[in-house]
């Protein structure tokens, strides 16, 4: 720790990113990365963006990422008043933290859950109440009514647990606190959930967020973005601005879009992913896991007859990497990322070995 630190630096605990480990032949299931590429429409965008000089990356690009906001708001529905656009959703997120959450009374998010909301509790200095989820990792919208707060965040479908919350449970808790911002943060649920995004229309409360970095294929491109009533919108805006005016580049922007249009492509890639899941979770709830329902692009399961962290090294010794939390509640549990058919089938094989 340096003496040139501020307070602020001192006091951080940072997020811990999933590891991208240099280790050749690695089967990789640890960070929930797509095992698709990318539409060949964002190839083709990028390429076209860059011409034969890239003279075009002399320039800025568009503050305002108009194109992205037309091609979001034209598929979800909405106008681009509703649409605000940033560097993956984590940056959506931070500016959110800084623009709606932060208030006298505390931030509601469950104990179990994307693990940078704390961080940038710590980070923005956000109170905050960790909600216990039930006994089966589910989150009970009761705990979220009538009770006092200065916002509440919620990842649907959850991670690292991969439950769903149903549509109709989110409007319950988005209607009990009209005087509050409800932030559902999206980032798996085209793998099996229903957006809230047309909730907006009737709760000026809610924010939805999402992610490219999942199910579009595009967590190399960093994009994010937030559809909500235009007034959490502008707040959003005046925090960006306030901050970074040029979040997304020019290769982002065309990629995003051209990803976003591309319904076809999206919807196959959805259901090949959802397919394997089903496929390995039957695998191993074979093997004697118990395997948590799962409605994202990854499975949280558990084996009662061995411990998870031996099972993780074990795995890594045979080149695969799942990603294992030291947390409370969740330590004998393992997230595993649904990757290709032959990933998978690589990783039921390799555990009916461990197991043997």
């Amino acid at each position: 720790m340096s003496r040139f630190w501020s307070q602020v630096a001192r006091d951080l605990t940072p997020y811990v990113p999933g590891e991208q480990p240099k280790i050749a032949n690695l089967i990789k299931l640890n960070t929930n990365e797509h095992p698709c590429p990318p539409s060949p429409r964002v190839v083709e965008a990028i390429r076209a963006e860059l011409g034969d000089d890239g003279a075009r990356l002399r320039l800025y690009p568009d503050p305002n990422a108009d194109l992205l906001k037309q091609a979001i708001a034209a598929r979800h529905g909405v106008t681009t008043r509703e649409v605000f656009v940033g560097n993956g959703s984590d940056e959506v997120l931070a500016h959110a933290f800084q623009a709606l959450l932060k208030h006298d009374a505390p931030l509601l998010f469950p104990d179990i859950t994307y693990s940078f909301y704390p961080v940038y509790c710590g980070l923005y200095g956000v109170d905050h109440v960790a909600v216990p989820l039930a006994a089966d990792f589910s989150i009970n919208p009761a705990d979220y009514c009538g009770v006092a707060n200065g916002g509440i965040l919620i990842a649907n479908p959850n991670a690292p647990t991969g439950r769903l919350l149903p549509l109709a449970a989110i409007e319950r808790i988005v209607a009990a606190n009209p005087d509050s911002v409800v932030l559902v943060d999206e980032a798996y649920v085209d793998f099996g959930g229903t957006s809230a995004i047309p909730l907006t229309q009737r709760h000026d409360n809610l924010l939805v967020v999402h992610t490219l970095s999942k199910s579009r294929s595009l967590a190399g491109l960093r994009v994010g973005f937030a559809v909500g009533h235009p007034d959490l919108i502008e707040a959003l805006e005046r925090v960006k601005n306030s901050f970074n005016s040029y979040p997304l580049d020019r290769l982002a922007i065309v990629g995003a879009v051209a990803a976003i249009e591309d319904e076809a492509y999206f919807q196959q890639c959805c259901a090949a992913v959802v397919a394997t899941r089903e496929a390995l979770s039957a695998d191993l709830g074979g093997l004697g896991f118990e395997v948590l329902p799962s409605a994202a692009n990854f499975i949280f399961a558990r084996h009662p007859g061995h411990d998870a962290g031996e099972l993780a090294r074990a795995l890594r010794e045979r080149n695969i990497i799942v990603r294992h939390f030291k947390l409370p509640r969740i330590d004998q549990f393992l997230r595993i990322t649904i990757g290709s058919d032959a990933e998978c089938r690589a990783l039921s094989e390799a555990l009916r070995t461990i197991l043997a």
